[in-house]
C-alpha cells in the first residue's frame, strides 16, 4: 500500500476492465516517471474523449456525431443488419472487409448471474428498427459463448414470427489450430458447418 494519491491512482486503474493490481501498479508508477506534457496530453485526451463521444442514435456504435459514419454511408445495404453485443464488435467485423450491410449494438448479452436480462439490452430499438420492413435478413453475431448463445437463442425467437431471414455466424475451427485440441463443442459446430471442398 501506498500513501495517499499514489495510493488512489493504482485504484483507479486497477477498476479498468483487465487490469489486475500489479498492472494497476506498473502503469501508475510509469506515469509518474513520464514526462509531464505526456501525462497532460493522456488526461486531456481522457477527458475530450468523454465529452466527445457519444452514441449512435440509430445503431449504438460510439460516435462524436449524432449518427456513426457506418450509419451516415450511402454505399452500405440497408436491408442486412448484424446484431453485435458491444461496439468493439463493430470494429472487429469491420477488419474482415466482408461486411456491407449496417448493424445494431445491444450493449451486452443475456447473463442472468450479471443480472442483465432482455429489458437492460437494446432489444426494444432492434424490434422498432425491424418494423417498417426494410430489413430483409439479420445476422447474430453474438459471442460464442454462453451468454451469446442464451442472447442469440433468445432473439432467433422474437425474429422469426417477423418472417425475416435469420441467420448465425459459422463457427468452427480456427485456422492454424490442432484437432486434438479442439474442444468437443467446437468440433460439432465445425462438424455440423460443414462445407462443400468445392468452395
Amino acid at each position: 500500500m501506498y500513501e495517499g494519491v499514489v495510493q488512489d491512482l493504482i485504484d483507479e486503474l486497477g477498476r479498468l476492465p483487465g487490469v489486475g493490481p500489479k498492472s494497476a501498479q506498473r502503469i501508475a508508477f510509469h506515469l509518474l516517471q513520464a514526462d509531464p506534457t505526456d501525462v497532460r496530453r493522456l488526461a486531456d485526451v481522457l477527458i475530450e474523449v468523454k465529452a466527445k463521444v457519444k452514441f449512435c442514435s440509430i445503431c449504438g456504435n460510439v460516435s462524436e456525431d449524432e449518427q456513426c459514419r457506418i450509419c451516415r454511408d450511402p454505399r452500405r445495404d440497408p436491408a442486412v443488419l448484424c446484431v453485435v453485443e458491444e461496439y468493439k464488435d463493430v470494429v472487429a467485423i469491420e477488419r474482415t472487409r466482408e461486411f456491407r450491410g449496417r448493424y445494431h449494438v445491444l450493449g451486452g448479452a443475456i447473463s442472468p448471474i450479471d443480472g442483465i436480462g432482455p429489458d437492460q439490452l437494446r432489444i426494444r430499438e432492434l424490434m422498432v428498427r425491424l418494423a417498417d420492413g426494410a430489413i430483409g435478413e439479420v445476422i447474430l453475431a453474438t459471442d460464442p459463448n454462453l451468454e451469446g448463445e442464451a442472447t442469440a437463442t433468445y432473439l432467433t425467437r422474437m425474429l422469426k414470427p417477423l418472417g425475416l431471414r435469420v441467420t448465425r455466424l459459422a463457427s468452427g475451427l480456427p485456422v492454424g489450430g490442432d484437432l486434438e485440441y479442439a474442444d468437443e463443442v467446437t468440433l460439432g459446430r465445425a462438424f455440423a458447418g460443414r462445407r462443400s471442398a468445392d468452395d
